[in-house]
């Protein structure tokens, strides 16, 4: 055998020898990765046994199933992890957590956001469903990413928002000067500026205690939370007003969510979106509890006029700078469209 050929067999030889170990140490990463279990933790606000506690475990059910064990989907109600604030910081951190939010918080980062929670914007939740879908809501989307967060689902209805208070509300003229209890945002203080009351914001753990001692007359949130926060104990009035509905996304930070298999991710965002798929029906069966037992315990219960809440809320449009312009009207142009 020639020097020239005796070399290109040596040299062949070491390069099959290299394949093989590359193809082996590929088959090895690739079962590691199938093995690994990925720990992620649900936090929401809401108590246990509410429509969101009860999706949030449908939703643990479906991940770790559809995922052969390698989720492990670990859910905190009632602000175990922290308050909202905390938790988003932590998920912009990197930490292995996901947050049910509102978009009227979202507003902060991306504040057209904040129109999604807007007063009377829509007459159904489908309409609101549908603006998730939109080329517009995906702009957003990834505007949401620049600041370091990505959304897993956007299905999950949390119910419209009503008024219990201390003295009867009829009109929006009832709410003249009377504190009310709002979160703390943009979105809901200038919401009920526009009412005509004095918006009150308190962490929803200091509402029972407020109502008690008369720091505010009154609060508003979905008949589940208002009875789950007992303030039914210590007002008298309820006013279907329906001022806002609510479907409330889920959040994670994007530098957790790129340490994540593409698949893991999909079964994440695919199993999220199933098991928030009957939350409006949750919601409603919820309600009819919920007005059931308020009936029982005393509680005036008021099918409000809407129109003309719906009219003095349309001032607040015109008030929200931080928006893009003319924003309200392209919202209502994409629900034409529809």
């Amino acid at each position: 055998m020639s020097k020239k050929n005796w070399f290109i067999m040596y040299i062949s030889t070491i390069m099959i020898g290299f394949l093989a170990a590359c193809g082996g140490s590929t088959e090895d990463e690739t079962s590691a990765t199938e093995d690994e279990v990925y720990e992620i933790d649900f936090a929401y606000g809401n108590q246990p046994g509410e429509p969101t506690d009860q999706v949030a475990k449908k939703w643990k059910e479906l991940a770790e199933e559809e995922s052969n064990g390698r989720i492990k989907l670990n859910t905190y109600p009632s602000s175990q992890l922290g308050d909202e604030a905390d938790v988003i910081e932590q998920a912009q951190s990197g930490s292995n957590v996901i947050v049910l939010t509102g978009y009227d918080f979202l507003m902060d980062y991306v504040p057209d956001m904040g129109i999604l929670t807007a007063p009377y914007l829509v007459d159904d939740f489908d309409e609101l469903l549908y603006l998730t879908t939109t080329d517009w809501f995906q702009g957003l989307e990834s505007d949401l990413e620049d600041e370091g967060l990505g959304i897993i689902s956007t299905d999950n209805i949390y119910g419209s928002r009503n008024l219990m208070t201390k003295e009867e509300v009829l009109t929006p003229g009832d709410l003249q000067g009377k504190r009310i209890r709002t979160p703390d945002n943009d979105m809901a203080i200038n919401s009920f500026e526009a009412l005509g009351a004095s918006p009150t914001p308190l962490a929803l753990d200091e509402l029972y205690p407020s109502l008690q001692q008369g720091v505010v007359d009154g609060a508003e949130n979905p008949l589940v939370v208002l009875e789950g926060t007992k303030t039914h104990e210590v007002t008298d009035y309820l006013a279907l007003t329906e001022h806002q509905k609510f479907i409330t996304p889920w959040v994670a930070g994007t530098s957790f969510l790129e340490t994540l298999p593409e698949d893991i991710r999909t079964i994440l965002e695919d199993t999220a979106d199933e098991a928030a798929a009957n939350s409006e029906e949750l919601v409603k069966e919820s309600n009819e509890e919920v007005l059931e037992t308020f009936e029982e315990e005393g509680i005036t219960i008021h099918e409000v006029d809407q129109e003309p809440f719906k009219e003095k809320a349309m001032d607040m449009y015109e008030e929200m700078d931080q928006w893009s312009p003319e924003l309200y009207e392209k919202v209502q142009e994409l629900l034409n469209e529809r």
